[in-house]
């Protein structure tokens, strides 16, 4: 039967950006059939949201979620040795089912912050967590790690170019549609350090016939620019440009050190960055996202893996995103509100080129949404609803959230498994790996 949710102030994020209140959001199907100040004709089951305020499903664009077991392991380290001496050996020492755990308590964690659509930039074990994701019933984007060129790499991680994309073939293929469409699978490449150009034009080729996106991290250090220089003979972004990979396809993670002209190049191109504050600040730096912005570049927000932010909440990194950029221009006006929430909603559903399906609550695109209850001391009052949302809201004013049209968290409860299960083999499986990485903090 028809769901009717009603009373509620709904934000829809829509075109016109219309805040119903009260309004009504109606699901049949796993689809929203109507939105509207005042319900529909058609018979339907009523649940009130008196109180509540009613958002589409968040959109986390950088979540690595064979990497859930690794949080904490690699504190306080500079990038290379964040990655070759903690988070490759933690990856190499991963199995099959240990990354079905990482990703579904990765997924979990990510319900719990509104979070309804995550997209992999790179794991291990995709079946895993294919199996993870389809059993959290989020929507999700799964990637490979890939790379073909083997410095710093383990021995048991090192792959030729065809290879690493004929195994990604396999995956693609197995997928890509997976779980009633929930799943789609995303050609990724892992750092420009470790990838050659035969992989990236590759990656890209096969990312375009299949209708997803490429994912890459991108300029996330100084010493990749001179790497770049060094190989290629000029920045990374510059690169990429010229080897045609940059369009509305390609999503760049991170991009933190980039030149007026590179800022220019994504913008014309129409290729969107994924900005991660929390990892960004942590091992990479500042990144120029007012300025992205400003240029006309697609920004949308991730929370990257476990590993690099420790707190997974892409409510948090929305709150962090408006105050560092402000704080950079000294200008209070930066990054307002409805601009900060579009890009976990609208434009992050760009983002993975899946806005005609999610990002706003429009009849005819999936349901996927959130109920948030402001009435919390952190929250309360509430004056304007977007700013609250963004300015107030933390992962425990989200009280239910529904994708595809079903419930994964309702009232506050985990309705897809036993939580407390899931942590317990969660703690017990990331002691092993560490133990088997050998892995210290």
């Amino acid at each position: 039967m028809r769901l009717r949710i009603e009373g509620g102030l709904v934000v829809t994020m829509d075109a016109s950006g219309r805040v119903l209140d009260p309004g009504v959001v109606e699901v049949e199907d796993g689809r929203i059939a109507h939105v509207g100040p005042e319900p529909s004709a058609e018979e339907a089951e009523a649940r009130s949201a008196a109180g509540l305020i009613v958002v589409p499903g968040l959109v986390n664009t950088h979540c690595h979620l064979s990497q859930q077991l690794g949080r904490g392991l690699a504190d306080d380290v500079d990038l290379l040795t964040w990655l070759r001496g903690r988070i490759w050996p933690y990856e190499a020492a991963l199995s099959e089912e240990d990354v079905e755990v990482s990703a579904l308590a990765c997924a979990v964690e990510q319900i719990r912050n509104g979070v309804t659509t995550i997209a992999d930039p790179g794991g291990q074990h995709v079946d895993g967590a294919g199996r993870g994701l389809e059993r959290a019933g989020i929507r999700g984007f799964l990637g490979r790690s890939t790379m073909d060129e083997p410095e710093g790499v383990p021995e048991s991680r090192r792959e030729s170019t065809e290879e690493t994309l004929a195994v990604q073939d396999e995956l693609a293929a197995r997928w890509d549609g997976a779980a009633d469409g929930r799943l789609r699978f995303s050609y990724t490449l892992r750092t420009i350090f470790n990838c050659s150009d035969e992989l990236i034009e590759g990656s890209v080729e096969r990312a375009r016939s299949l209708g997803t996106p490429l994912q890459m991290h991108i300029a996330e250090i100084e010493a990749e620019n001179e790497h770049t220089k060094a190989t290629r003979g000029t920045t990374t972004v510059r690169h990429l440009s010229n080897l045609g990979v940059l369009g509305p396809w390609f999503l760049g993670a991170h991009a933190v050190w980039l030149e007026d002209e590179e800022i220019s190049l994504l913008a014309e191109s129409g290729a969107a960055v994924s900005h991660n504050l929390a990892s960004n600040l942590r091992v990479l730096g500042m990144p120029r996202v007012a300025d992205m912005l400003d240029a006309g570049v697609l920004v949308a927000l991730g929370t990257d893996g476990a590993p690099a932010n420790n707190r997974m909440s892409l409510i948090d990194e929305l709150w962090a995103a408006t105050l560092l950029q402000k704080g950079m221009r000294l200008d209070p006006t930066v990054l307002d509100a409805r601009t900060a929430f579009a890009m976990v909603t609208r434009n992050g559903a760009r983002a993975l080129g899946i806005d005609h399906e999610i990002g706003s609550l429009e009849a005819g695109k999936a349901a996927d949404l959130v109920l948030v209850d402001p009435r919390t001391v952190n929250m309360t009052p509430v004056h304007d609803a977007v700013s609250a949302l963004v300015t107030s809201m933390k992962s425990e004013n989200v009280n239910s959230v529904m994708c595809a049209g079903r419930w994964l968290l309702e009232e506050g409860q985990i309705t897809v498994l036993d939580e407390r299960e899931l942590l317990a083999e969660t703690q017990e499986r990331a002691e092993a790996v560490a133990r088997r990485a050998e892995v210290r903090t």
